[in-house]
This record gives structure tokens, C-alpha cells and sequence, in this order.
């Protein structure tokens, strides 16, 4: 039996203006990719060029990251950096 689940698959990426950790589903992050190699540095991207995601938050409870799916946020493609959070 083969369970499919359609679940979306978040990159990590550290927001530079605020120095906090943000999740952007994975198709919305293709554009990140093509502003940067159209443009080759984050400070030639437009400051118009915004991706939609979610903060991480702490988790009191568990002592741990996890992403706060309460409210959708707006970031500039231009201050993004991928983050390694393995």
C-alpha cells in the first residue's frame, strides 16, 4: 500500500535584517534561486522581490525550533541566506 501525502517541504533560510531563522515552502524558494543567479549578489535584488513564509519560534514545552504556522510573513528575497540547521 502506498500512502502519498502532499505535505510541503520547507527550506531554511536566517532573515540578515532581523537575524532570525525563517521557513519558506520549497517552490516558493525557486525564486529566491533565480534572483540570485539573475542578479549574482543579494545587494543588485530589488528590495520589491519578496517570498512568502513562516518565523520559527521556541517551543517552551520541548526546548526546541519549530515553525510558527499562525501567521504568514512577507521577506525580501535580498536578505535571505541559507541556513544549515542539520
Amino acid at each position: 500500500m502506498d500512502l502519498n501525502f502532499n505535505t510541503p517541504i520547507y527550506n531554511n533560510y536566517t532573515d540578515t535584517n532581523t537575524n532570525g531563522l525563517v521557513a519558506i515552502e520549497r517552490n516558493e524558494s525557486k525564486a529566491i534561486g533565480k534572483a540570485f543567479k539573475k542578479h549574482k549578489k543579494a545587494e543588485a535584488i530589488p528590495g520589491n522581490l519578496t517570498v512568502k513564509g513562516y518565523a520559527f519560534i521556541i517551543d517552551e514545552e520541548y526546548q526546541s525550533l519549530k515553525i510558527d504556522f499562525s501567521k504568514e510573513l512577507e521577506f525580501k528575497i535580498k536578505d535571505l541566506e541559507k541556513a544549515d540547521i542539520s
